[in-house]
């Protein structure tokens, strides 16, 4: 074991690899609050690499419905619930979130799932990862659960009749859509017995080299999040690539320009933001204050990592729901649920401004530049001061020159009275 420095803990943590960062990492912000669960996402990722024979329950991309759901079944809960027996009483967070820049959700004081695998001595020794293998039956439902909300306490499938208002709902339930975090420290790269998973140093994508590959499944078992899948007809592990080849630029649409995931543009619910964060020599986040992902995760703070306390410092970002009991979403985001969803309930100027680059390119965005417009409207939110401005969000690609820019104020355009396609 080494001792590695991760960032999202507050604090260096055992991994069983010594400490190595790439040049840039991808990273990509989901926005819960806008996902409708269409599937869009997964039927494109599913139509690009998944639909051959042996990959019929292998789903990359996924989109699950929380509480209940999940793919596979209680991946989630069956790790926590581990993770629990291991260290009972110190599985918290201390200090303050968003106080101290090298801490930003304070320090988590449990043990990840490396750490937690030391005290799991099993029937042979202690493992690499603490983890589990999913079951045939887990992997057959992705979409089981789907839409079911959580009722009153005690009451299943009773619901509350009042109106439900904001800050939380007393029925909830939310979407939660997934795909391989291409973590800095990743389990299944951890628990590998043959070396055959490795970050690649030019974007921090997570591959698994199908010619060292053995399919001894001891990634699927480590990963927590449950991303390598095994193929049966192959006999060897498969994983989401992060479609490379588009991220290297190599795909003919964006004449040289790294371009993003299939279920990155294929997204009609504009939930999804994709790119390439500058990594310092030590490991963190190197100062890129107008790259979008910099300041969505490092400077407003509104987009958090998916269970951080599991250790791996996944690179996949979410805004949480507005609507959900805080606890739930501090056990499944950490301790900066509260202030993220404050500042996005009443965005500032700049958070407004860069919420809408979202799913305006299939382009990878690397800054914005905003032109402040005119005031447009004022009011009050929760008692705080809102005001909007038709700023003009200007986005720029690899190469500085310019993608796109948008306006905060879309258009209105008024046919003419009795001139439209369907007139007789």
């Amino acid at each position: 074991m080494s001792n590695v420095r991760n960032w999202q803990l507050g604090r260096e943590m055992e991994y069983p690899h010594e400490e190595h960062h790439p040049q840039r990492q991808f990273a990509f912000v989901f926005n819960i609050n806008r996902c409708i669960s269409c599937h869009t996402c997964s039927m494109a990722c599913k139509s690009t690499w998944t639909f051959s024979r042996g990959q019929e329950t292998m789903w990359w991309n996924n989109v699950e419905s929380k509480p209940y759901g999940g793919y596979p079944r209680n991946w989630d809960v069956k790790l926590l619930e581990q993770l629990g027996k291991v260290d009972p009483d110190n599985q918290r967070w201390s200090g303050e979130a968003n106080g101290d820049p090298q801490k930003p959700y304070g320090t988590f004081e449990g043990n990840t799932i490396f750490e937690a695998a030391k005290k799991n001595i099993g029937s042979t020794a202690a493992r690499r990862v603490l983890g589990y293998l999913p079951t045939d039956e887990e992997w057959r439902t992705p979409n089981l659960y789907e839409d079911t909300a959580v009722g009153e306490k005690g009451h299943p499938m009773k619901f509350t009749r009042a109106v439900e208002e904001l800050p939380t709902h007393s029925t909830w339930f939310f979407y939660l859509a997934r795909i391989c975090n291409h973590c800095t420290y990743p389990a299944c790269l951890a628990a590998c017995p043959r070396n055959a998973i490795y970050k690649r140093p030019e974007d921090g994508i997570v591959l698994i080299d199908q010619e060292r590959c053995r399919g001894y499944r001891k990634c699927v078992e480590g990963c927590p999040y449950k991303k390598p899948m095994y193929r049966s007809t192959t006999r060897v592990t498969e994983k989401c690539i992060a479609c490379y080849p588009r991220i290297e630029g190599t795909d003919p649409e964006t004449e040289g320009q790294p371009m993003e995931t299939r279920c990155m543009a294929s997204c009609i619910g504009q939930i999804r933001l994709q790119g390439l964060a500058k990594i310092a020599e030590d490991g963190s986040w190197a100062e890129d204050r107008y790259n979008p992902l910099y300041y969505l995760i490092k400077v407003a703070k509104v987009a958090l990592p998916l269970y951080p306390q599991f250790g791996t410092e996944p690179n996949g970002y979410y805004i949480p729901p507005r609507w959900v009991p805080r606890p739930y979403l501090r056990q499944m985001f950490g301790p900066g649920v509260d202030e993220a969803i404050e500042r996005y309930m009443v965005p500032d100027r700049e958070l407004q401004a860069v919420l809408q680059l979202f799913r305006r390119s299939n382009r990878i965005i690397f800054k914005y530049k905003i032109e402040n417009g005119p005031k447009v409207f004022e009011t009050e939110i929760h008692g705080k001061q809102f005001t909007q401005f038709d700023d003009t969000i200007i986005a720029f690609g690899k190469d500085g020159q310019e993608l796109f820019r948008t306006k905060m104020n879309e258009p209105v355009h008024v046919r003419p009275a009795g001139i439209h396609q369907n007139s007789i």
